[in-house]
């Protein structure tokens, strides 16, 4: 897999080993997973992330690592067949394109937007 960053993999390897030593080696192959519960810490990891703080504290890792390592865990358990789809009834078909139309429509509005503020 020469298309893959290695440098990611390496970290994500750390995520696993973490979680292996957490919960034990392949546990989410044996017991399964809830959709919920992964999808829920991956938000985590992406909200703490995008509020600025880089490093997970209790792993000292990236959070978007960690966020992806939840990702790979989730994904694998999907393969295995060991997961619990229990997500919500789906949206309306066509709901986001909505939405879009209404971005579409403030961007028409809007032409010159002020700047977003990056930086105290």
């Amino acid at each position: 897999s020469s298309v893959v960053p290695q440098t990611v993999m390496t970290e994500v390897g750390l995520g696993m080993l973490e979680g292996a030593m957490k919960y034990g080696r392949h546990n989410y192959r044996v017991i399964g997973v809830r959709a919920s519960v992964y999808f829920d810490a991956e938000q985590r990891h992406m909200r703490d992330w995008w509020e600025g703080e880089d490093l997970d504290p209790d792993s000292r890792l990236s959070h978007i690592t960690k966020a992806i390592t939840t990702l790979v865990v989730l994904r694998d358990a999907m393969i295995q067949g060991m997961w619990v789809d229990d997500r919500p009834p789906p949206a309306p078909k066509g709901w986001l394109a909505k939405m879009n139309e209404h971005v579409k429509w403030l961007m028409e509005k809007y032409p010159n937007p002020v700047k977003p503020y990056t930086q105290k």
